[in-house]
């Protein structure tokens, strides 16, 4: 992922990706790079979550 998207379109992609997989239209190795890059978006995704909740702690104490 060389372009950094917004959780928002992170979270259709995700979406896209996961009803390309239910299809079961995909050859197998498709399927292997659909799922390859959903998990780079799910990772992509917890460590923007992870760095606002850090955020939001630090705000919290002040």
């Amino acid at each position: 992922m060389a372009k950094k998207i917004s959780l928002e379109e992170s979270f259709d992609t995700l979406d896209e990706i996961i009803g390309d997989l239910q299809g079961g239209e995909l050859s197998l190795e498709d399927s292997f790079q659909k799922y390859e890059e959903g998990m780079k978006l799910i990772k992509a995704c917890s460590e923007a979550i992870d760095k606002v909740e850090k955020k939001l702690e630090i705000i919290s104490e002040s």
